[in-house]
Formats: C-alpha cells, structure tokens, sequence
C-alpha cells in the first residue's frame, strides 16, 4: 500500500526519474512533471502530500507556485533540490516562500529520505493535531465543557489519557507538541 503522494517537479529527465525510483521503492505514490502547470492541476487533483521540487523551472516564479500551493496546501511539505548559485537574500526567500528543506545538486540520491520521511510526519502531525483541534471544538459546541479562551488540545490530549490527581484537566507542561 502506497505511503503517500508525492510530487516531483524538475526539469530534467535523468533526476525526475532517479527521485521516481528511489520514493516508489520506498512505496511512496510518484507523480513526476517537468512544468510547473502539470505540477498544479497534479496538486489539485491528487491529495498531494510533498513537493520535490528544482528553484527554476520555466520562465515563471516556483517561488510564487510554492507561495500559492501553501496557501491552498498548508501543511504540504516542500523540499527543494538545485544546481543553481543562490545568493544569502535569494536564500532567505526561498525559505521564507515555503520551502521545508533545501539541497544543492549534486547530492546523493540517500540524503533525499530521511528529510522526506521526517518532513512528511511532521505533516501528519500537524494534520492530525487539526483534527484533534476540530474534534474539540465539536465537543464543546454540544455542550460537554464550557468553552474557555484558556481551553487548549493539551486539555483534550490529558483527557484522553486521564486528569491529574485533583482531577484537573491541565498539563504540567503547556508546550506539548503532537
């Protein structure tokens, strides 16, 4: 069974097909385009989870395609991979677009999975602590709490696995990730 769906968007031929093989032997589901258009009716139509993506393609701006799919696709997980020389400011932008990780060709093809791996958990985590979040709020639209501006998912998290001993429904430690 398919891991999820990813997305690689590269101009040449001989990366989009390395990066092909080495994500499907990993089960990973590969779309692979070379235009930056394909790359966004793919994102519409498939519930993609990450973006493997060069920094030129085209004449158009993947920084403002990436801007645009984050802003559709929040918790997509970019990662960008280029032969090209960036300046620091063109760096920073590149960053700040979006873009989860980035890597100067050539790298070896092995550096790719543990970033991807490790950026598509975060993704779930974040998707599922949303879930969380909605279900909490459904919860308290029925009633079952008072709703609090105080209130946090660390209060449902604790309920699920029990209060304290007072019986209070607070975390020692309020910065808890999911």
């Amino acid at each position: 069974m398919p891991k999820e769906t990813v997305l690689i968007l590269d101009r040449e031929t001989h990366t989009r097909w390395v990066l092909k093989a080495l994500l499907e032997s990993e089960n990973y589901l590969v779309i692979a385009v070379d235009t930056m258009e394909r790359a966004l009716q793919n994102f519409a139509e498939f519930e993609v989870s990450g973006l493997i993506t060069e920094y030129r393609i085209d004449q158009a701006s993947t920084l403002d395609m990436i801007r645009e799919l984050k802003t559709r696709f929040t918790e997509a997980y970019v990662m960008m991979l280029t032969a090209d020389e960036v300046t620091e400011k063109e760096y920073e932008e590149i960053i700040s677009a979006g873009v989860d990780d980035y890597f100067v060709k050539p790298l070896p093809s092995w550096k790719v999975l543990p970033h991807l791996r490790k950026g598509l958990k975060h993704r779930g985590l974040v998707l599922h602590k949303k879930r969380l979040e909605q279900e909490f709020r459904g919860m308290k639209g029925k009633g079952e709490k008072s709703a609090s501006p105080h209130d946090t998912i660390e209060e449902k998290v604790e309920g699920e696995v029990g209060g304290n001993a007072k019986g209070e429904r607070r975390l020692s430690n309020s910065k808890t990730v999911l």
